[in-house]
């Protein structure tokens, strides 16, 4: 059964409507158990690094193998009970890699505690969606890093999910979000990772490559649609994006701190360790709640921008 433009719709607003309920059986969490169940097998503490680099290696073409069958399997089988069970599988699993609603909904839980004037209860629920360390950080960086990890998120959350759905359909889309996860797991440059997750953490460069750059560019376009200085966005993401060690992630954080006319950016806490990271954009406005609300809103249309270009790739390939 072939992925048509209309199973991507339905997936595009279920996850508007529903976003992602823990009650509901989701596969990305359980890529997360695979990727940490082959890691207890695999990992070897007392391995030199190049066996370490082998053993991240291998973690990684399991997982995705596992995946890749895995997603094939369950709409053939689905499709062999009848075209309704084999449209419900395409639409659930291409659903299931989207997160537009999710990262609103849980970047908001941080919001409302720093209305409430709750900065316990602020970073505590910033520390579920941010590596850093939060538990020292002011209501200012408390903003900062809400708005850093919501226009960062746009490209892995959205944006790539979007594309990887238009070119290659669910199964392509599952493939994404496990090379993702695999990177938001492993790809850390710590004393456990430094070396066991070197491959994941380039492989999930490659992947977003191009998707990070459309995002900076929808996030110019979304600001242009808000009435906000696209200028700005597009030419602080060109100046400012190169500066960070990622090379992709700087794209849309820099094109939402242009968009904005805020400094996103600067030193934090990462296990244990201070990292300085590069200042994106200028300092002309202070962050507030009223940021992030904006910062929400160029989400927003971002996602229908992507959605949109999406539905086209997905109809060009369906003729």
């Amino acid at each position: 059964m072939a992925f048509l433009p209309w199973h991507l719709v339905s997936a595009y607003f279920l996850d508007l409507a529903a976003g992602d309920p823990h009650w509901l059986p989701h596969p990305v969490r359980w890529i997360g158990r695979l990727i940490a169940r082959t890691e207890n097998v695999l990992y070897a503490e007392s391995a030199s690094p190049f066996l370490m680099r082998i053993l991240g290696f291998a973690l990684w073409v399991i997982v995705i193998a596992v995946v890749l069958c895995a997603a094939k399997a369950f709409i053939a089988i689905a499709c062999l009970a009848g075209s309704i069970f084999g449209n419900l599988a395409m639409i659930w699993l291409a659903y299931s890699t989207l997160a537009t609603r999710s990262l609103h909904k849980e970047s908001s839980h941080v919001a409302e505690a720093l209305r409430a004037g709750d900065l316990g209860l602020a970073r505590a629920r910033l520390s579920f969606i941010v590596s850093r360390e939060t538990s020292q950080l002011d209501r200012d960086a408390i903003l900062r890093a809400l708005v850093e990890t919501v226009s960062e998120n746009i490209s892995d959350a959205i944006v790539a999910p979007l594309l990887y759905l238009g070119f290659f359909g669910p199964v392509g889309a599952l493939v994404y979000k496990a090379v993702n996860t695999m990177d938001s797991m492993l790809g850390y440059k710590n004393k456990r990772y430094r070396y066991f997750g070197s491959f994941a953490a380039r492989a999930d460069d490659l992947a977003n490559w191009v998707p990070a750059r459309i995002s900076g560019w929808l996030l110019v376009g979304a600001s242009a649609c808000m009435g906000m200085d696209w200028r700005a966005a597009a030419n602080i993401m060109m100046r400012d994006a190169p500066k960070m060690k990622s090379p992709n992630a700087g794209y849309p954080e820099a094109a939402a701190a242009g968009a904005l006319g805020v400094q996103l950016g600067g030193g934090g806490f990462y296990f244990g360790q201070l990292v300085e990271k590069p200042l994106l954009g200028d300092p002309i406005n202070r962050i507030t709640l009223q940021t992030y609300g904006r910062m929400i809103r160029l989400m927003y249309l971002s996602s229908g921008l992507a959605f949109f270009m999406a539905v086209c790739i997905r109809f060009v390939i369906s003729m």
